[in-house]
């Protein structure tokens, strides 16, 4: 049996997101945008969809614009607010998702904004008198922090960033892709003016997502055509994906509680079996921290194994599903720029370990096992060499 623990690319769809998903293949299979009895189904699951995930929000329907996904999502919320307001400053981390970093460093190398970094600690926790130095200077800024690190699991105070934005009229932008459907957010409360959110990483369809604003003014569209989603995004709406992906985001908030705790469980069973098994091994960043981290997430430091042993093939030749990091970088010959601007030690071998509902205690013992017996295998391998 194949185990899987890579949650953090994709989770796998839950079955009753795909028997909500059935009917609008098959039988409502009409444009949203067609004004006879298919469309005006269409159209009627199309809101209700919407207006499920701005219930969840504690927002309007209005708020939300349906996307591809988390990428599209940031890089309209991005683009849109940046040109818009020709804001010349922009501030982020250098741990973003690349949906973020490149098109910022797109827009810095076009000449169209300045870009700022901001500091940091050795465990990647984020300077905020840094923030409120850089924002006093009274300038029109456009901030965008992670909720939740999709390669070492760090998770930043975006209230406190968002009100330390709001002090200054700063527009703060949320990359949420690795924590929606597992925190709860309150739009009344929370003062960002951008948040995101991708099916796939809750249990939904992959190529879906949306664009929470806080702002009930239409944005300019980053994708032009049709008048589509308010004139905001145009393109036929991918229907089905849009009805698994509110279904499956319902899902995640109506048992929350219930996952996380289990998952929280699962994590804390990976970090001890490794310690126990393994000397030597480290977390990175936060990652091993209880309220620091994402529960679903867990960057294992391992000491540096013999030449040509590949942690990750050795894993997969053992049904051991996991990932060096992000799944968008996978082919990448330069590296992980989070674990970079962590300063990790690259003579040692990264592991992502990222676990879902679905996960047992079971798995993790057996994919613990086996990564504990690699290492005693090249222990003995190195002595007898």
């Amino acid at each position: 049996m194949r185990i899987y623990l890579d949650n953090a690319a994709t989770t796998p769809l839950s079955i009753d997101v795909f028997q909500a998903m059935q009917p609008y293949f098959f039988e409502h299979f009409g444009n949203p945008s067609s004004v006879h009895h298919y469309g005006r189904e269409a159209k009627r699951a199309l809101e209700e969809s919407r207006e499920t995930i701005a219930g969840l929000l504690n927002t309007s329907p209005d708020h939300i614009i349906f996307t591809s996904g988390g990428t599209e999502a940031d890089n309209t919320a991005i683009l849109s607010a940046i040109r818009t307001d020709r804001i010349k400053l922009a501030i982020t981390t250098p741990f973003e998702h690349h949906a973020v970093l490149n098109t910022l460093k797109t827009l810095e190398r076009n000449g169209e904004i300045k870009l700022v970094y901001l500091k940091h600690d050795e465990k990647g926790n984020l300077s905020l008198p840094h923030l409120d130095q850089l924002l006093s200077a009274g300038e029109k800024t456009f901030v965008s922090v992670m909720h939740g690190n999709n390669e070492v699991g760090n998770l930043n105070d975006i209230h406190e960033i968002a009100e330390v934005c709001s002090r200054y009229g700063a527009v703060f932008h949320s990359d949420t892709v690795q924590t929606m459907g597992q925190y709860q957010y309150n739009t009344k409360e929370l003062k960002a003016d951008f948040l995101v959110g991708s099916a796939h990483k809750f249990h939904g369809p992959k190529g879906v997502g949306f664009l929470y604003k806080r702002s009930a003014e239409v944005i300019k569209p980053h994708i032009s055509g049709g008048s589509q989603e308010r004139s905001q995004r145009s393109g036929t709406e991918n229907l089905t994906g849009i009805v698994g992906l509110a279904k499956a985001m319902e899902l995640a908030y109506t048992n929350r509680d219930n996952y996380h705790h289990h998952i929280s469980r699962l994590k804390e069973r990976m970090i001890n079996q490794l310690a126990h098994q393994i000397p030597g091994v480290k977390f990175n960043g936060n990652s091993a921290h209880p309220t620091l981290s994402l529960s679903t997430v867990l960057s294992v430091s391992l000491p540096g194994l013999g030449t040509g042993i590949s942690l990750l093939d050795y894993l997969d030749e053992h049904e051991v599903c996991a990932s060096g990091g992000s799944a968008c970088n996978s082919r990448s010959t330069s590296g992980s720029h989070v674990l970079s601007a962590l300063g990790t030690d690259f003579d040692r071998s990264t592991v992502r370990f990222s676990f879902s509902r679905y996960n047992t205690a079971e798995e993790i013992d057996f994919a613990a096992e086996k990564l504990g017996d690699l290492y005693v295998k090249d222990r003995l391998f190195t002595l007898a060499s």
